[in-house]
């Protein structure tokens, strides 16, 4: 993928609408701007699209926390949220992005289908510093065994996952190498809404630490 352009519009509810315009098309984003930060998160769906977030509308609500911290955010939206390698390419085209901005230390989250988006991306872009995963599927997520040492993992399950189940996240545990950790969090289904309050703090200290 090839970014050939980029347009930023006006800022609203604390970041800037930006489409990166590429030779295979729009990546739509969402840019919760630091300015002179080194340090910057990439958060993305699953395969419902779109702008959706789990855990009670997690993503904006961390993306504006994150600000206090020095830390940018920029929340992708998939082009093909069912399509595993266009979606791999539309948050490396994220990260090209950030690192434009001048960030070189990179987290990336994902929910679900895009867990394994972000692991492969991970393991792919060297400026990514650590890869959480919300409830996340397997398939497609065996290079969480490529990540270290350079990036770390945090995978995060509910047991009672009706969609995939915890299991999915055991095994890309098993996977992967140190530095790794595993949370199940008991009771919680797969957009963990149940325990949205103990997935935020987490991930939050989670990417505080690891950037």
């Amino acid at each position: 993928m090839v970014i050939n352009n980029l347009e930023v519009e006006a800022m609203r509810d604390s970041y800037y609408p930006v489409r990166l315009v590429t030779n295979r098309g729009n990546v739509e984003c969402r840019y919760y701007k630091v300015p002179s930060t080194k340090r910057g998160v990439i958060w993305v769906g699953g395969i419902g699209g779109d702008w959706d977030t789990p855990a009670n509308k997690l993503y904006p609500r961390l993306c504006q926390e994150l600000i206090a911290e020095g830390i940018a955010s920029v929340r992708v939206r998939f082009r093909h949220s069912t399509i595993l390698e266009e979606a791999i390419l539309d948050v490396l085209a994220g990260i090209s992005y950030l690192e434009s901005e001048g960030v070189d230390a990179i987290a990336l989250i994902g929910h679900s289908f895009g867990g394994a988006v972000v692991i492969q991306a991970g393991a792919i872009a060297d400026t990514v510093c650590t890869v959480v995963t919300l409830a996340t599927q397997s398939y497609g997520a065996a290079a969480a065994a490529n990540l270290a040492p350079r990036c770390s993992i945090l995978l995060i399950h509910g047991t009672v996952d009706r969609i995939l189940p915890a299991v999915c996240s055991q095994y890309i545990y098993s996977l992967a190498q140190e530095p790794k950790h595993l949370i199940l969090y008991k009771g919680a289904d797969h957009n963990l809404n149940e325990v949205s309050q103990q997935v935020d703090r987490a991930v939050r200290d989670w990417i505080v630490d690891q950037l």
